[in-house]
């Protein structure tokens, strides 16, 4: 059974890795893992060791108490509608080949959620 912290966690992680413009298989092999192992944690399915959390953490530019950000206890596991709306978003990041014009609209969101969370 999934632990809804590691569910958390592991959304978070695909979340990050989406709006990065990265496919499992890039962020696995730059941590020295399978991608079935990064999907796995992104699942939950594996719980994500202190140090593999610092690991993605640096490797994806954010702490590593993001990934716990938004979770709040007793929350059940349930399909995430922000996921799938993250994953089309990155989908269309991912398929701007200019890598100027992509690294200015991933800055614009980091900075807009930095403001919204700032604003909460």
């Amino acid at each position: 059974m999934v632990h809804p912290v590691d569910a958390h966690v592991g959304r978070k992680v695909r979340e990050i890795r989406l709006l990065r413009g990265l496919t499992q298989a890039n962020v696995a092999e730059q941590l020295g893992l399978s991608f079935q192992q990064l999907q796995k944690y992104e699942t939950g399915h594996n719980r994500v060791s202190a140090s593999r959390m610092y690991e993605i953490a640096q490797l994806l530019g954010v702490e590593p108490a993001y990934f716990f950000e938004g979770y709040e206890e007793n929350t059940a596991v349930k399909p995430n509608q922000l996921d799938e709306r993250t994953a089309r978003a990155a989908k269309a990041l991912s398929s701007i080949t200019d890598d100027a014009v992509r690294a200015q609209i991933q800055t614009m969101i980091m900075e807009l959620a930095e403001r919204e969370k700032e604003g909460s």
